[in-house]
Formats: structure tokens, C-alpha cells, sequence
């Protein structure tokens, strides 16, 4: 599929990722419709960021994924949705599951409902390698069984279902995105390398984490949108489950030490107990499989992890960016 002159609508614009993919779709010439989360700030998350000629490029629509009249207004006219939008904070789903089930599963809901009765041409729905919980088998590919180990990963598991029953059900043009750990510029706060970054920035010697044992599979930001693009491009990706991954892991440990080394490497690392998750819920190795990505799509991957790496400490280091996060507070 072409996407230059598509309509699309991309929910989660206002977000980390969200507002990366709708840099790189307007990259591609399409007409952009950002759905951000309404709020009576006014604000539109990170797009507030963007420079002016940028915004003015773009449809600005704020709703709420979990009410279903403002998701089918906005979707009206469009020819792609990119589903993004929901809560993705761990810790936060263990004492506020129903709000997860709410904007996850609802809002996916909503989602494809829209799409069904409105005819869209292409549906992306975003969800995440904590589906598949702690690898039972690596590389982990798309077969890989799901464990849901949070309230998150188990609302997550939920809506990727019922997309897929869509797709089964109604012949709905769907897709899976499932990108594994993405990181890079404009990351929230709760995030790990934000949180070594910041602190790190913020001259403390004593970096605070919770378990620094388990592995993931690192993707930078721009490949991540990239593969987002690259997906919707393929005639070949409907009705399929699509991992975006490096097919490789770190320990968050040597991840830390990697970032000591590269900002401050007097630095420690020191354990914090509240950021450590319950022991079955815990992931401990994510190392996904990119072989269907790069067997279906044009997606590579163009960023190494170091390059990445740099890429978003640069960012941190200015000082307007910094100042909007609190390397003080855990962020929840």
C-alpha cells in the first residue's frame, strides 16, 4: 500500500512512541490526524514539543480511546488508524487494574468496532512483548505462548484477541505491531533508561533500580516507527502478529553500567526495594525474533544500540527536556 496522500489516524499521538510515528508518517507524505488524550490543560503531550510548521501540518482530535462516539468521530474520513494509545505502566496496573482493562481493552474495542463499520483499508494495533512474559524459548517469535505475568500484559494479551477475532470474525484488515523494549528521546519517566539517564544527568552517584538481572530486546525509537510504517506498506501483514525486535538482549545491569560508562562511570548502582517487581511477575529475558518482520516488510534495523544510546543522552542533556522529568520521585 501506498501511504503518501492516506488519511490516517493515529491514536497515542500525543505519547513516546505515538508522537515519533507521527513525525515519520508525515515524513511519508500522509495527511495526519492526531488523536491525544483530552485533558483541560489544553495540552497535547509531546506534539507540544514539535516545531510550529510541524504542528500546523496536523489534524489535532482529543478524545478518550474508552468512549466510543469520539473514537468513531475521529476515525470518520480515514483510510488507516495506528492504535497506540493505552496505559503501559506496570506497577500502575498492579493497584489500578480496572483502568487498564478500561482503555486497553475497551479502547481497542472501540477501535475496531469504528473500523468495521466505517471500512477502514488498514488497522494497526499496537501491542507489546510482555505478552509472551518470560521466554520460554528464544529467539521468541510470534507462536511463542502468551503469559500474562501483569495486570497490564493480561489487558494487553486481551485486546490483541480481540482484534484478532475481528480480523477472523469480519474479515477486518488487521495487524498486531508488537515492538519490543523501545527506547529513545521523549521516553516516559518510568522507563528504565530514562531513569538512569536522568539521575545520572542529575549528578547522583548512587543510581536506584529494581532488578538489574533480567534481559531485554532494545529497539531504538526511529526503528520501531519505522517498522510501524513499513508494516502498513505491506500488502503481505494482514491478519498477522508482527514482532519489531533486534533479535538481541542485554541484562538491564550491563545496560546501566553501559550509561554509567558513558555519562558518569563514579557512578553505582544500588538496589531500590520499591521498584522491584512481585517475583512471578517479574520478565526475566525478552529476545524477540524479527525474522517475519524482515521476511514480510522493507524494515531493517538502522540503529545499534550505542548509537541509540547516544542518541537519547544527547537529547536528556538539554536542559528544556530535562526539567520536565524528576529524577527524585519513582515514577509509578
Amino acid at each position: 500500500m501506498e501511504l503518501k496522500n492516506k488519511k490516517v489516524l493515529v491514536t497515542g499521538a500525543d505519547g513516546f512512541i505515538g508522537s515519533h510515528l507521527v513525525e515519520r508518517l508525515l515524513d511519508e507524505g500522509c495527511i495526519v490526524k492526531a488523536f491525544c488524550y483530552y485533558n483541560s490543560f489544553n495540552s497535547w503531550g509531546w506534539i507540544d514539543s514539535f516545531p510550529k510548521e510541524k504542528i500546523n501540518q496536523l489534524e489535532i482530535f482529543t478524545g478518550d480511546v474508552r468512549d466510543p462516539n469520539g473514537v468513531r468521530e475521529a476515525m470518520k474520513g480515514c483510510d488507516i488508524v495506528f492504535h497506540l494509545a493505552a496505559l503501559i505502566a506496570i506497577p500502575y496496573s498492579y493497584h489500578s487494574p480496572d483502568s487498564y482493562v478500561d482503555t486497553n481493552i475497551k479502547g481497542t474495542l472501540n477501535i475496531v468496532q469504528a473500523a468495521k463499520d466505517l471500512g477502514l483499508q488498514k488497522v494497526l494495533v499496537t501491542s507489546t512483548s510482555e505478552v509472551y512474559g518470560t521466554a520460554l524459548y528464544v529467539p521468541i517469535d510470534e507462536k511463542h505462548p502468551r503469559q500474562g505475568q501483569s495486570p497490564y500484559s493480561a489487558t494487553k494479551i486481551g485486546a490483541d484477541h480481540l482484534a484478532d477475532s475481528f480480523y477472523r470474525s469480519f474479515n477486518l484488515p488487521v495487524t498486531i505491531v508488537r515492538p519490543f523494549n523501545t527506547f529513545g528521546p521523549r521516553q516516559s519517566a518510568r522507563a528504565v533508561i530514562p531513569t538512569i539517564i536522568t539521575q545520572l544527568l542529575a549528578g547522583k552517584t548512587e543510581i536506584k533500580l529494581g532488578a538489574i538481572h533480567p534481559t531485554r530486546d532494545l529497539l531504538f525509537v526511529k526503528d520501531t516507527a519505522n517498522g510501524f510504517v513499513e508494516i502498513a506498506k505491506s500488502d503481505s501483514t494482514i491478519g498477522e502478529e508482527i514482532n519489531i525486535a533486534t533479535s538481541s538482549e542485554i541484562a538491564v545491569g550491563d545496560l546501566a553500567q553501559k550509561l554509567i560508562d558513558m555519562i558518569n562511570p563514579s557512578a553505582k548502582i544500588i538496589t531500590d526495594d520499591i521498584r522491584l517487581r512481585p517475583e512471578k511477575s517479574e520478565v526475566e529475558r525478552l529476545f524477540g525474533s524479527n525474522k517475519k518482520i524482515l521476511e514480510l516488510t522493507n524494515w531493517k534495523q538502522q540503529f545499534s544500540l550505542d548509537e541509540g544510546l547516544q542518541l537519547t543522552i544527547d537529547w536528556f542533556k538539554n536542559p528544556e527536556n530535562l526539567q520536565r522529568y524528576k529524577s527524585d520521585i519513582y515514577n509509578v
